[in-house]
């Protein structure tokens, strides 16, 4: 790859279940990257698989497909069928076998619609379930070792079942007061505090996980008065990577989040995203600026864009095709994930959350 293949430097989303004659064009030009898709591209598993099969046949070099597949409230595929445990209730039934049988059906369902990368596993440390953050139910763990062990169960069935993993939200969440999609959190944290608890559960998984997820938070404790990690070279380039070893891929948040959308202008986002480290820049939502962010990538010197257009091109070659579809092979992995679901729950407790769950609508959290 070179400058000129800016747009691979773009994770961006799709407007809605099946591409039109303008949508196919503009991706065509764009030539993304990756492509994430949310709840807003799903009808049905026919559809759902031939959307993402006509993405790959958009691109040049094969895209990067992926989704939120965390399990509960984040689980885009519920839309379609059974909706997964989630993290802290595999967490509290605290049975490794399920936490791993999560992991291989997560593969499983994701290979067969043609995903290759799932946004996951999270890697916050919850310290207050109840907490109003935007990660509750998400975390596998009260402490920094049994997030390590129980998402680290998750992960290596993920991977085994050849889905690649993210690891999220470095350097962490875990005690941020507000949810970033909607401001800036700012956490008054020490180094020290840091370093026994969500920096420990990273540097545990530095090895383990194929990318990173970048959170839109800021540290005192770590850069007082700093950019969001998400835009820091000190956090990505120094702490991240050259202080922890992490050589994988490295992607921001979704960049239409208010904790960025608030404080920086578009293209400065742009600039700043590639010059801290990441070699991806996520654009959920407003997916007609793609076109304007690859022009800016495209002004910025070869040598800023070459390190992570080889790191991508090192991700992308252990991407691992699609299964072959068919909606006998949805429904049966439908239902080991419902029957999954009662293992994890009880017979009673599952059937009373699915249909509260039924009345709610679809979460898009990242």
């Amino acid at each position: 790859m070179s400058s000129s293949d800016a747009g691979q430097l773009l994770l961006v989303g799709i407007p809605g279940t099946e591409l039109t004659v303008e949508d196919a064009a503009f991706f065509k030009a764009l030539q993304p990257g990756g492509y994430i898709l949310f709840g807003r591209n799903i009808k049905s598993p026919g559809q759902l698989r031939r959307l993402i099969d006509d993405l790959r046949d958009l691109s040049v070099v094969e895209p990067i497909i992926t989704i939120d597949q965390e399990g509960g409230r984040v689980s885009r595929l519920r839309l379609l069928g059974s909706e997964p445990p989630n993290a802290q209730q595999l967490r509290d039934r605290d049975d490794p076998a399920l936490i791993t049988r999560h992991g291989e059906l997560t593969a499983r369902i994701l290979r067969l619609f043609g995903f290759n990368l799932d946004l996951c596993p999270v890697l916050d440390i919850s310290f207050d379930d109840e907490a109003d953050n935007s990660l509750r139910g998400r975390c596998y763990g009260r402490t920094a070792a049994e997030v390590m062990a129980k998402a680290g169960l998750f992960n290596d069935a993920l991977r085994a079942g050849g889905i690649l993993s993210c690891g999220k939200h470095f350097p962490g969440y875990t005690c941020a007061g507000d949810d970033p999609h909607h401001v800036l959190p700012v956490i008054e944290r020490s180094r020290e505090e840091m370093e026994t608890h969500e920096l420990a559960v990273f540097r545990h998984f530095v090895d383990k996980v194929d990318s990173m997820m970048i959170g839109h938070i800021s540290f005192t404790g770590l850069e007082k008065g700093g950019p969001p990690a998400s835009l820091s070279p000190a956090m990505i380039q120094g702490l991240l990577r050259d202080e922890m070893g992490f050589s994988g891929l490295v992607m921001t948040d979704d960049l239409d989040m208010g904790a960025i959308l608030h404080h920086y202008e578009f293209d400065e986002t742009m600039r700043l995203g590639v010059a801290a480290g990441n070699d991806m820049l996520m654009i959920c939502h407003r997916v007609e600026l793609a076109a304007q962010a690859r022009t800016v990538l495209e002004a910025l010197p070869a040598s800023a864009l070459d390190p992570a257009l080889s790191r991508l091109t090192d991700f992308k070659s252990r991407m691992a095709p699609p299964t072959t579809f068919s909606e006998e092979a949805f429904r049966a992995a439908d239902s080991a994930i419902q029957d999954l679901r009662v293992a994890t729950l009880g017979a009673a407790a599952a059937a009373e959350q699915s249909s509260e769950d039924g009345k709610r609508s679809p979460v898009e959290l990242y």
